[in-house]
């Protein structure tokens, strides 16, 4: 297939193995896409034959039913994408019920056959090795289990990466929260920060109305024992979902 799209991204040390020379490609994005921007895209580059409000319109009111029909067991395949609902946690006997504050129920989405067909002609641009190390490799919900997709408010947050610790006077400094739909910045207290190290932070999730965020990390943290001057700011590349 001939090559349509190129996606351009850079190699970082591998924290996830102890082989030093493991490296690991970071997609490199361009920016968030809303519904709305999809469907401007589709009319002006797409050529769609309705426009893009109604478009957009039409694309709630699917995802809506969708998540209303996700929510009574049913799984859903659109070709692009497959939904089904999962159940994560222990259950110690036959007879055990579900609890709440030991089992979640999540939302687990796949790639479909049409995506797949797609990425056959996407070209990878590798850009070498970037040259901070300061980044978010990962970001895992320690009531559930689950690693860079759902978060559970006011529980624990394990957010692995390098030159992470939280240093520094500038009022900026901190672990932020930002909502793609409403772009409110929500900043994790300081004494919610439980480990504060250079290669991992534990935080308290704050109490964050659901919706898709972005995590940020704001620090004059450097490996020497001088400050940045400046704080110095990173922001993990895949979006996180408060239920």
């Amino acid at each position: 297939m001939a090559v349509l799209h190129t996606i351009k991204a850079w190699l970082y040390d591998n924290l996830l193995t102890e082989d030093e020379n493991d490296l690991v490609a970071r997609v490199s994005a361009e920016r968030t896409l809303s519904v709305r921007d999809i469907c401007e895209s589709a009319v002006t580059r797409g050529g769609a034959d309705i426009n893009a409000s109604a478009m957009e319109h039409a694309v709630e009111l699917f995802h809506k039913e969708m998540g209303y029909r996700l929510c009574d067991g049913f799984s859903v395949n659109t070709g692009w994408y497959a939904a089904s609902m999962h159940i994560k946690g222990i259950f110690n006997s036959p007879t055990e019920g579900f609890d709440p504050e030991k089992h979640t129920v999540l939302a687990e989405f796949h790639q479909g056959v049409e995506l797949r067909r797609d990425l056959d002609a996407v070209n990878v641009s590798i850009m070498g090795k970037a040259e901070t190390a300061f980044f978010i490799a990962q970001v895992t919900d320690i009531r559930t289990g689950s690693v860079n997709n759902v978060l559970t408010p006011g529980r624990n947050a394990k957010i692995a990466g390098s030159k992470l610790k939280i240093v520094g006077k500038d009022a900026t400094c901190g672990v932020y929260f930002v909502n793609l739909g409403t772009q409110e910045r929500v900043k994790v207290e300081e004494a919610d920060i439980v480990e504060n190290q250079n290669a991992h932070l534990l935080v308290i999730i704050p109490a964050l109305v659901a919706g898709t965020y972005h995590l940020e990390i704001t620090t004059q943290f450097t490996d020497g024992s001088t400050l940045l001057k400046k704080p110095r700011m990173t922001v993990f590349d895949r979006p996180l979902t408060i239920g």
